[in-house]
């Protein structure tokens, strides 16, 4: 219907085919939320979960047991804003685009799927890990909300089990790439000596 400015509203106010802030620029605010838990816990637990995780989970290459381990506080914080980067550009690229975007919607289908990732890390290591307590609170909840409000503008796009599992590989080459940068701006090695 159109008011009398001459917009076009669709049902509850909202403009038809565009969203808001709130769920474009949310993205960054609902990541934010979960790695602040994650920036707080990561380093500590790591140190403290180790050793039972190596008996518990044998057949994991000691590799993975050695560079988990050896990632500090200082480097994860810059992993963290590496990261930060990648969600600010596509949570810019949905607002400028009123939720369009395929980047966009590629992050928020990767960030609600990484929110399940981590509730299944908990199950698989029978109590909390880093990430765990906002993943339901935040991160699945928001990624579903905001989905909501993108199919109910029009925008989104089909989801394919293929595109999930892009977005899930997308996110964890630019985990990957963002732990990459922070080793080289901090000077870490891969493994360091206990």
């Amino acid at each position: 219907m159109m008011n009398s400015s001459g917009d076009e509203r669709a049902v509850g106010g909202a403009a038809e085919g565009a969203v808001g802030g709130a769920v474009t620029l949310g993205l960054l605010a609902a990541w934010a939320l979960h790695d602040l838990e994650e920036l707080a816990t990561v380093p500590g637990w790591w140190r403290r979960n180790l050793p039972a995780l190596r008996e518990r989970y044998p057949g994991v290459p000691e590799a993975v047991w050695r560079r988990a381990g050896s990632v500090d506080g200082r480097e994860f914080a810059v992993a963290v804003g590496a990261m930060a980067a990648v969600v600010a550009s596509a949570s810019v690229a949905g607002r400028l685009t009123g939720g369009r975007s395929a980047t966009y919607q590629t992050a928020l289908n990767a960030f609600g799927l990484h929110g399940l990732v981590h509730l299944a890390q908990a199950g698989l290591v029978r109590g909390y890990t880093p990430g765990a307590a906002t993943s339901p609170l935040i991160v699945v909840p928001f990624a579903l909300w905001a989905r909501h409000r993108l199919r109910r503008a029009g925008v989104l796009r089909a989801t394919r089990p293929r595109d999930l599992a892009v977005g899930l590989g997308l996110a964890g080459a630019a985990t990957v790439g963002a732990h990459a940068v922070a080793r080289r701006l901090t000077g870490a090695t891969a493994a360091r000596p206990r």
